[in-house]
């Protein structure tokens, strides 16, 4: 709530982009299937980690429940900079009018912060959770951000004036020195 109440304040038109969301907002059918994975991934790491501390499947240390909530806020740190980063960071695969490639702060570093932010608050949602098992639906969620940022790539190459150029500038996808 802190995060969109700064934006309400500070960047109307980046709450605007973001309203509209979800696989019935993409306009095409490759995204609407991977947001849909996406989505049940998502619902399924909170069923599973939920079932999972109430039967006790998963016997999670309580220093590991509290970096898991570390994860969570590291994550929406991420993402709240990644925001502040780039206004144009909608919740559909688009090009606005005047959009430009963010080459500054995070996005300096690696192409897709917002989704390496979301990648660590969702693997940290289990453990704070106390449930290993949440961990399998995280790893889907995974496959699921990966797969959409790919598709993700080639429709910005197509679509967004210097994007490639900036890909040969940045090279981590996701994490420096590694993806």
């Amino acid at each position: 709530m802190a995060i969109t109440q700064y934006f309400l304040e500070h960047d109307r038109a980046l709450i605007v982009r973001r309203m509209n969301a979800g696989p019935a907002a993409e306009r095409e059918p490759r995204q609407k299937l991977i947001l849909t994975f996406a989505s049940v991934s998502m619902c399924a790491i909170f069923v599973v980690s939920s079932l999972d501390h109430r039967r006790a499947w998963s016997a999670v240390p309580t220093a590991a429940v509290l970096v898991g909530a570390g994860l969570i806020v590291f994550g929406f740190a991420v993402i709240f900079q990644a925001f502040r980063d780039n206004s144009f960071a909608a919740s559909t695969i688009q090009v606005d009018s005047g959009q430009k490639v963010i080459d500054t702060g995070l996005y300096a570093r690696m192409r897709h912060p917002m989704y390496g932010g979301a990648l660590v608050m969702f693997a940290g949602i289990p453990i704070a959770l106390a449930s290993w098992w949440g961990l399998v639906p995280a790893v889907l969620l995974g496959v699921a951000i990966v797969w959409r940022l790919t598709d993700e790539e080639r429709f910005l190459a197509r679509n967004l004036a210097g994007y490639e150029a900036y890909r040969g500038r940045v090279s981590a996808r996701l994490v420096p020195g590694v993806w």
